[in-house]
């Protein structure tokens, strides 16, 4: 076919305005999908987090972890707060817990769950959690994360445990956070039962159990477990969203692996056949239960030919439950690091977590440098597109970005700071009111009650069995003094002694 050189002309003045006045196909925003999951520990996974293979990976079966970490960036020194509430609130709202002050879990309305004292008499710290609105008492007043990502035109989907605000609040209900779709979240941080035959904690004659998960009513008497249901329900709400053709973020926030440890019986006699103690068996099916759950969505991504543009960030809330209500060896289920669940060792605060982001993210790769939940905000964000967010909130978190583009960064100058001014309850290594910062490979503890300090190098000393703060004057003194100027910086509460009616001193203040 010969064309006259006036057509030539005019096709190739086409593609020059194509190439250059703005025509050519806008990039699609992409989905995201925020995979939390509740008290699963470092080690409750077939996926190694450690340098070497640990017994517990041996123990657990993950293999979704496993393919997701195949295709995706480990993260080795991801961190959360200790409990739940305090690392939830931190991820809607990029701030740092000591400066929101929701710093334990929350449930009753203006009712502190901290555990009798008699030392310290704990903080008037917000109890009532987050609220999206000014002037409700005992809240951190802040913009949520899916409240800027809907008003950027994404579908926002909430499904499983919010644990955001206390009850009669306007944080209790997801829809007010900025989520389209709430599935079974409201304020308590825990099921009354993860089985369908239970109704998950709801009798039919009192539908008002502070514990009975809402809104699942169809599965009711069914032989079907809380996480399969909810996995059903987050992929209905996803269909949703491909109808309307909007980019979503999914927040699948299992209630899984929190208590009550109660088996899903698609997996259970697996791990009793192995031996395990009941409880053990019960905790290893139900890590296998949330892990079917995430190979369910990343299936649904594959079959709906949408995995090349959706983003899945995998992490946990807290470090796994230790203390109580497991078998064994009380404070040995995170080995090799130190204690768990509400304790500030590592044990307690370090999680497992794995970011996809295809055509980004290098499959099958690591990264060992830390970061810490509110970072996932401004992150969030910035994969989302949006620029320069207006909240009402200052922002702590630093977006890891450049870490997922496999840019190396060293962490030598970022400082990351916990605390809880609070009583938790059970005792154990790393378990009480304290103050905690870590800096490169440097991690300082500061516990209220009785000044005591504890100092590890935690790259040389990962277990946390060698303190080093009598040996150590010096860096010591460098710690104390960083993680006075962030809790002044953050004006976070301290305690109070009981008999002398005196506020806990910073450390700083108490160094010998």
């Amino acid at each position: 076919m010969i064309f006259s050189k006036s057509v030539l002309f005019i096709l190739a003045v086409a593609l020059i305005g194509l190439t250059f006045t703005g025509c050519q196909p806008e990039k699609k925003q992409p989905n995201i999908i925020m995979f939390l999951v509740d008290d699963m520990g470092w080690q409750d996974t077939s996926v190694p987090f450690y340098k070497e293979v640990t017994p517990f990976n041996k123990l657990y079966h993950t293999p979704a972890m496993e393919r997701l970490a195949s295709e995706g960036l480990k993260f080795s020194q991801a961190y959360s707060c200790s409990v739940c509430s305090p690392t939830r609130v931190s991820l809607m709202t990029g701030m740092n817990a000591a400066r929101h002050r929701v710093t334990n879990w929350t449930l009753k309305k203006n009712m502190s769950v901290d555990a009798k004292d008699t030392i310290l008499t704990y903080p008037d710290w917000n109890v009532n959690g987050m609220s999206p609105v000014d002037g409700i008492v005992h809240t951190v007043y802040a913009t949520p994360l899916p409240k800027l990502l809907k008003d950027a035109g994404y579908f926002t989907i909430h499904c499983g445990k919010a644990h955001l605000g206390a009850i009669s609040t306007p944080g209790e209900n997801p829809l007010n956070l900025g989520f389209d779709i709430n599935i079974a979240g409201h304020a308590a941080g825990a099921p009354g039962s993860y089985q369908g035959t239970n109704n998950f904690g709801n009798s039919i004659d009192n539908k008002n159990n502070i514990w009975a998960v809402p809104g699942l009513e169809k599965y009711w008497d069914k032989d079907i477990n809380l996480t399969e249901a909810l996995t059903i329900e987050a992929i209905k709400a996803m269909d949703s969203a491909q109808a309307k053709k909007e980019p979503f973020f999914l927040y699948m926030a299992h209630y899984a692996v929190h208590t009550p440890l109660e088996p899903d019986n698609r997996f259970i006699e697996k791990y009793r056949s192995m031996g395990l103690e009941e409880p053990e068996a019960r905790y290893a099916s139900m890590i296998e239960s949330m892990d079917k759950s995430l190979g369910d969505l990343m299936n649904y991504l594959e079959k709906n030919e949408i995995a090349d543009n959706t983003v899945i960030l995998f992490m946990s809330d807290n470090g796994g439950l230790s203390a109580v209500a497991r078998g064994g060896t009380p404070h040995t289920h995170n080995k090799p690091l130190s204690s768990g669940k509400g304790s500030a060792h590592e044990g307690g605060i370090r999680e497992p977590m794995i970011v996809k982001w295809p055509g980004v993210t290098k499959p099958g790769t690591e990264n060992d440098e830390y970061l810490i939940i509110e970072d996932f905000f401004p992150t969030i964000l910035e994969l989302a597109g949006i620029n320069n967010a207006k909240t009402v909130q200052p922002i702590d978190g630093i977006s890891f970005i450049s870490k997922l583009k496999g840019v190396s960064e060293t962490n030598d100058d970022k400082a990351l700071i916990w605390h809880f001014p609070n009583n938790w309850g059970p005792s154990g290594p790393g378990i009480g009111s304290s103050s905690t910062v870590r800096k490169g490979d440097w991690k300082l503890i500061y516990y209220h009650k009785n000044g005591y300090m504890e100092l590890f190098n935690i790259r040389d000393d990962i277990g946390e069995s060698d303190n080093l703060a009598e040996e150590k004057p010096e860096k010591l003194t460098e710690m104390a003094t960083l993680l006075s100027e962030k809790l002044k910086e953050y004006e976070a509460q301290m305690p109070v002694y009981q008999q002398t009616g005196e506020k806990v001193k910073y450390p700083d203040e108490v160094l010998p």
